[in-house]
């Protein structure tokens, strides 16, 4: 009874450009990311897809997660195709080695793929979760403050719009998006801010209607985080500075707020289990993710249920989705079936 894996590196190209205040997006004209299949000889016709993807902020590529993955796979072991077989081997998945989140996050969605599928049930129902998570907003990048909200207007149907700040013209392209979209925005400096900037611009944010602030710092200086939060109401929101369960503990009466991704804290089983100590903690949750196809963004929606915001829209700012099975509802939910496993395809 083994398990045998193969990975392939897709580079595909995005929608429209998407630039963050950080240089290691490029041109930000195109996502690279990585997806597995997964087979267990006990389940000859089965393969278990999974998708990780590769954030060079945290120190990973498609080569360290290929460099890992024969590791984690003896983690894993052959779980048993129930759902305490596999939350055992999530679990040893998961402390097989630390950091290696994309890694991880491949092997354990294909993990819960494979057993969903070999044990005839979706993957939300072996984690014990619900269906129905919140809507996912919209993203949109750095860029010149009308080009960002000629794209909002063209995502105006969205709840909430997730604004990339952290660049020269934040005031003006927050205005800008004012002016053609009504709902909420949620801006994400993904580092980009000093304290002084985000004092200054602190009560326009107010003023315009802003939900909640991202990651306004680099990741070491909680302290700068913990003085923002007591300045505002507004919910500052850890990324960067949280990206495993034990990042947690030491966030508490720092910020409102952790986005936990599946590409940080290594997939479904660990977001779930991150998401609802998270709860326990008094944080409010935002499930975030990266540029990801419909394959990550299907193991991502698995564990939405336990999310207050979602920020789900990797496969929508991609030119064209590999995959499918995964849809988005007309209330901008994405919609989970009852099909086994993942409940995606790659395309013919």
């Amino acid at each position: 009874m083994t398990l045998s894996i193969r990975h392939e590196v897709l580079r595909l190209p995005l929608g429209q450009p998407f630039r963050i205040s950080r240089s290691e997006h490029g041109t930000g004209e195109t996502t690279t990311t990585v997806v597995v299949e997964l087979r267990d000889d006990r389940f000859p016709d089965v393969v278990g897809l999974g998708e990780g993807y590769p954030t060079r902020f945290f120190g990973e590529t498609p080569e360290t997660m290929a460099a890992v993955f024969p590791l984690l796979l003896v983690a894993a072991g052959s779980p048993e195709p129930t759902a305490e077989g596999i939350r055992a081997a999530s679990e040893r998945v998961e402390r097989a080695i630390r950091w290696n989140g994309g890694a991880k996050c491949a092997v354990d969605s294909a993990l819960h793929d494979l057993v969903g599928k070999a044990s005839g049930q979706p993957v939300h129902r072996l984690l014990g979760l619900e269906a129905v998570g919140p809507p996912t907003d919209f993203s949109l990048g750095l860029d010149e403050p009308a080009t960002v909200a000629e794209r909002a207007r063209r995502a105006s149907a969205f709840p909430a719009l997730k604004i990339k700040v952290g660049g020269p013209a934040d005031t003006p392209t927050l205005e800008a998006v004012r002016a053609v979209y009504g709902g909420p925005l949620r801006v994400d400096a993904n580092t980009g801010w000093t304290p002084s900037v985000a004092r200054a611009l602190l009560p326009r944010l107010v003023e315009l209607g802003v939900e909640l602030i991202e990651q306004p710092f680099p990741v070491g200086r909680v302290d700068w985080l913990a003085d923002l939060q007591a300045a505002t109401a507004l919910p500052i929101v850890a990324d960067e500075s949280c990206v495993e369960p034990a990042d947690l503990e030491g966030l508490v009466g720092v910020c409102a707020g952790v986005n936990v991704k599946l590409a940080k804290c290594g997939g479904p089983g660990p977001a779930a289990g991150m998401l609802r100590r998270a709860r326990e903690l008094g944080f409010r949750t935002f499930l975030g993710c990266m540029e990801e196809t419909s394959l990550g963004i299907a193991a991502a929606a698995a564990v939405a249920s336990l999310a207050e915001w979602a920020d789900l829209d990797g496969p929508l700012l991609l030119a064209d989705d590999p995959f499918e099975g995964l849809t988005l509802g007309p209330d901008h939910r994405w919609v989970l079936t009852e099909r086994p496993g993942l409940g995606v395809a790659r395309r013919a």
